[in-house]
């Protein structure tokens, strides 16, 4: 029997993206980024919306193109139902039940999160996917868990954010350095050749798995302000050092919770998963607890990590082949569970 043609889309926040894949191999992974939103310090949902309006169709014809596929050799659609901004979901959504209906395939619907988290099962995105079951530290820009992955269905939020995640930790703290949206990365770059023990900043004690991130931000702040009563330049003159502290700070946080669910549940497959998993020092703290804890890490190809259509196709061929189908009814939802 030959593999499973699918196509996938991606519309949950301010990325419009479609893939096509065949069995567990991608063909092609188109995105189209939306730079207006720089301007604003964040995603604003009403230009994200019009953008995916003006991306889909052409992001979707390249995908096919780039694959050379054609579209009448699909067997199904899959596409990002939900959690994400609602007016940007609606976009994929529609276009994904048109074209559905329009070449008589069955429709898929996929959980972004749980599409972040199987993105591992892709063919390269890693050397050896991981063995069940295995904990995976789920952190993109409006979320924060640690996820106990027992089945390619079966998963449970063992660990949350209580409050702000930490790509949005990041992101605040960034717009306190005066640096440009999105600030994670370039928090990342700024961090790289500079001294993370130069600040210290509180760091929150919480029970059990969970997170928070407000405390690091107002910790930040009050520092900054306290610093630039002192010196105005403060932030200008010791800007990379900062990054570097406040990152080693975050990658702390999230990493002291994870060693400990790994250590208390005797799970030594971890992996990370979404757009905060490409920075480099998260990775590099990951290296470091394969020597110390004996961990197999699992660390996706940077292109699987951010908002993409190759993970949403994946999890649709995983659903193709259990004949799990959605009805064309179906509606986007902005909140949506694991």
């Amino acid at each position: 029997m030959s593999a499973s043609i699918i196509l996938g889309i991606e519309s949950s926040c301010d990325d419009t993206s479609a893939a096509i894949i065949s069995g567990s191999k991608i063909l092609s992974n188109v995105a189209a980024n939306q730079e207006i939103h720089n301007e604003y310090g964040g995603v604003v949902p009403e230009l994200a919306s019009r953008a995916h309006q003006q991306n889909i169709i052409p992001v979707v014809e390249k995908a096919f193109s780039k694959a050379n596929i054609q579209q009448n050799e699909i067997c199904a659609i899959g596409f990002t139902r939900g959690p994400g901004l609602l007016g940007s979901l609606l976009v994929g959504t529609s276009f994904a039940k048109s074209l559905a209906m329009s070449l008589d395939v069955p429709l898929i619907e996929v959980n972004h999160l749980q599409a972040h988290i199987l993105a591992h099962f892709i063919d390269d995105a890693n050397p050896t996917p991981p063995t069940f079951p295995f904990l995976c530290l789920t952190v993109s820009g409006g979320h924060t868990m640690i996820v106990l992955v027992k089945d390619y269905f079966e998963m449970e939020i063992i660990g949350r954010t209580i409050d702000d995640a930490a790509g949005e930790a990041f992101d605040k703290i960034g717009k306190i350095f005066d640096l440009d949206y999105p600030a994670g990365p370039i928090v990342d770059r700024l961090a790289k050749e500079a001294n993370p023990d130069a600040f210290k900043f509180n760091k929150p004690r919480m029970e059990g798995y969970d997170y928070s991130f407000s405390g690091i931000k107002t910790s930040v702040l009050y520092f900054i302000q306290k610093e630039v009563r002192k010196n105005p330049d403060f932030i200008k003159d010791n800007l990379n050092d900062l990054c570097a502290s406040v990152q080693k700070s975050i990658i702390e946080i999230l990493m002291d919770k994870l060693e400990k669910a790994s250590v208390e549940l005797n799970v030594k497959d971890v992996a990370i998963a979404g757009g905060v998993s490409a920075n480099s020092g998260l990775r590099k703290a990951m290296e470091e607890n394969r020597e110390k804890l004996g961990w197999n890490i699992f660390i996706p190809k940077f292109e699987y990590t951010t908002d993409n259509a190759a993970m949403i196709a994946m999890v649709a061929k995983l659903k193709y082949e259990r004949g799990e189908f959605t009805d064309i009814r179906t509606t986007a939802t902005a909140k949506y569970d694991l």
